[in-house]
């Protein structure tokens, strides 16, 4: 059994994208959102979907690794279908009490619902094949064609530390659950009030936690020296190669024919 990783956990590897340039990849995501969210059509989608698990095939992941990054946004994606199912207006499907599921509600729905998936999908092979510290690179080099106004180095240091902390919070918000489950928590019996209330014991915990974490981190970088990005050095120069530039003709391409087909 593999063990599936936690969002926004980079996994080793020497594949192909693994060994993509981290601006080449981030530039990637960049175009496949905008692809994703002028499209319409569903054949579309299913083109977008097909790039993303011939990535991860390419990339050597179990097609799982995909799936624990989708499991915790499939809430909202409900929660967006749902919504919209009841709030545009349009041809009736399904009376609910006062309110009305319609067809042109249901089919705005799921178009959203199917876009912040594949979203979150294409996200997470990005995280999955870049490490943080080519992902701090990355961003800072991009950040910083804005110009120099623009805190390229402190704001890609900073999505970087967030991104990394979610594996690490999510750790520590199942160990406590584990212990305040051993000490007679019920997190999932009662009423919505009752549950709500039961997770109080959880995420005080966790929250001093992470306070404390990032506490402990910005005494680490002070000591170390650590003084933001002016005059700073890297061990390892990002430099495109011949298969950044295969990669980005073919996306390209393929984003052309998708926006085509797909409006």
């Amino acid at each position: 059994m593999i063990p599936e990783p936690l969002v926004g956990q980079y996994v080793p590897g020497e594949s192909l994208v693994h060994r993509l340039d981290p601006r080449t990849k981030i530039a990637l995501l960049a175009g496949y959102t905008v692809v994703l969210f002028l499209v319409r059509e569903w054949a579309a989608y299913g083109l977008l979907a097909a790039l993303v698990l011939a990535g991860t095939l390419v990339a050597g992941l179990p097609l799982a690794y995909l799936v624990a990054g989708l499991r915790p946004m499939a809430w909202l994606a409900a929660l967006t279908l749902v919504l919209n199912l009841v709030a545009v207006p349009g041809d009736p499907l399904v009376h609910l009490g006062p309110l009305v599921a319609t067809r042109q509600g249901l089919e705005l729905g799921l178009r959203l619902a199917v876009r912040l998936l594949l979203l979150v999908a294409a996200a997470s092979l990005l995280t999955l094949t870049t490490s943080p510290i080519a992902l701090t690179d990355g961003l800072e080099a991009l950040l910083r064609r804005l110009g120099r106004r623009v805190p390229a180095h402190e704001l890609a240091m900073m999505m970087t530390i967030a991104l990394r902390f979610i594996p690490t919070l999510a750790e520590e918000a199942d160990r406590i659950m584990k212990a305040q489950l051993a000490r007679g928590a019920r997190f999932h019996r009662g009423g919505p009030v009752q549950r709500l209330r039961a997770l109080v014991p959880l995420l005080v915990p966790l929250f001093v936690s992470a306070f404390r974490r990032a506490d402990d981190l910005a005494l680490a970088m002070e000591a170390r020296g650590y003084r933001g990005g002016a005059g700073r050095t890297r061990y390892r120069e990002l430099r495109p190669g011949r298969a950044d530039a295969m990669a980005v003709a073919l996306a390209t391409v393929l984003f052309g024919m998708t926006l085509w087909w797909g409006r």
